[in-house]
């Protein structure tokens, strides 16, 4: 499809010039329950045949009240209601959180807790990457990628279950460490899945990254400059395909995340052209093998101790905010906490990263044809559980 863009939209032209073509613009809706906006998005496309002039994305289907309701419950209670927000990866949000809190509160976490954080994360961000791997190859027409997606992924989901006993909403990040610890089984099985992901990461690469109709649907489309992903806000793999080298595990490391050598994976480009859709695909790929180096680097070198602090049954903060962003596997998630020294918080403000990298849909899909609309919104990876909130 992006080959013959130039071609169909050089062929409307002539056509025009010779004033044989009468078009007219029509609004179309992609969604809300269209399976390609990867949720309850609505997209308003204004088209011009087969060529979109505007694509307006409308939110809010999926709003649950998240920030008032953290404000009418304790310190402790908002925990369960951050698994919710991008339901994919419920374990970087409740961390992000309790951090907040934590920095807010100036405890020290013991130093086990914080390697065991981090290596759920990273299990959780492998996991939402296979994720995206296995629904962007079913929104450009190929079912097979999101069958080997979801086999590695089983894996990460069984270990999940044995530390917190669910499969997709965690509650396991707590106030002051973490809510069990990481036996000889558990670490045994981690290490196993890493063996696994690392022999089955080449057959991910052979299904999509070199295939020619998958190259064909996604090289020059979408295409983001490193100073237009800067000034409309986009960070995690959106902004690093765009050839920024910006982590914020890197930039501002929380958790230990300073310990652990890793690499920040940016736009290598296909057919000399970056920061498309290709690029998008192909960072978080790159992002999968780095964080199987993190955790196979934290459970080397875990640390014996406590993994949960001691800490009063009602929690008041001192009065004061703060605001503490973390590395999400779709970019900065970062809660905005103000504390007047009482049980509940005054008020909680969320930064999702989803949000943000939605907002320049309509400034790439100009100029496209409508099936590429399809490619570019893929490739932002969204989540409407965080984007509405």
């Amino acid at each position: 499809m992006a080959l013959n863009t130039e071609k169909f939209i050089s062929q409307v032209n002539d056509l025009s010039a010779q004033g044989n073509l009468h078009t007219e613009e029509i609004l179309v809706n992609m969604g809300p329950q269209h399976p390609s906006t990867h949720g309850v998005l609505r997209l308003v496309i204004q088209t011009d045949g087969e060529l979109v002039a505007q694509a307006f994305p409308q939110v809010g289907f999926l709003h649950r009240c998240f920030e008032k309701i953290a404000e009418s419950v304790t310190y402790r209670q908002v925990v369960p209601y951050t698994d919710r927000l991008d339901y994919i990866a419920s374990m970087n949000n409740a961390l992000a959180y309790v951090l907040g809190v934590e920095k807010l509160m100036q405890i020290e976490i013991f130093p086990r807790a914080q390697y065991i954080r981090v290596i759920v994360a990273e299990l959780n961000r492998i996991a939402s990457h296979l994720v995206a791997f296995g629904t962007y190859g079913l929104d450009l027409g190929a079912f097979t990628p999101f069958l080997y997606g979801f086999r590695e992924r089983e894996l990460i989901l069984s270990i999940f279950e044995e530390l917190s006993g669910a499969r997709l909403l965690y509650h396991y990040p707590r106030i002051g460490g973490v809510a069990k610890d990481i036996d000889a089984k558990i670490a045994a099985d981690i290490r196993a899945f890493i063996k696994t992901m690392r022999r089955t990461w080449p057959e991910y690469n052979a299904l999509l990254t070199e295939n020619q109709i998958f190259i064909k649907r996604s090289a020059n489309i979408g295409v983001i400059s490193a100073e237009n992903a800067i000034s409309y806000g986009l960070t995690g793999p959106c902004l690093r395909a765009s050839g920024v080298a910006f982590d914020i595990r890197k930039a501002q490391p929380y958790s230990s995340y300073e310990k652990f050598d890793f690499n920040i994976p940016t736009g290598q480009g296909t057919k000399g052209q970056v920061c498309d859709c290709w690029d998008r695909y192909w960072v978080r790929m790159c992002e999968i093998q780095e964080s199987l180096k993190i955790i196979e680097q934290a459970l080397d070198s875990l640390p014996e101790g406590e993994i949960r602090a001691k800490l009063p049954a009602v929690l008041k903060l001192p009065a004061g905010n703060v605001y503490l962003p973390c590395e999400n596997p779709r970019g900065e998630l970062g809660f905005f906490i103000i504390s007047d020294f009482q049980p509940k918080a005054l008020r909680i403000k969320m930064r999702a990263p989803s949000f943000c990298n939605l907002s320049i849909v309509n400034k790439i899909c100009r100029g496209v044809l409508v099936a590429d609309v399809v490619a570019i919104v893929g490739s932002l990876d969204i989540v409407l559980g965080e984007i509405d909130r």
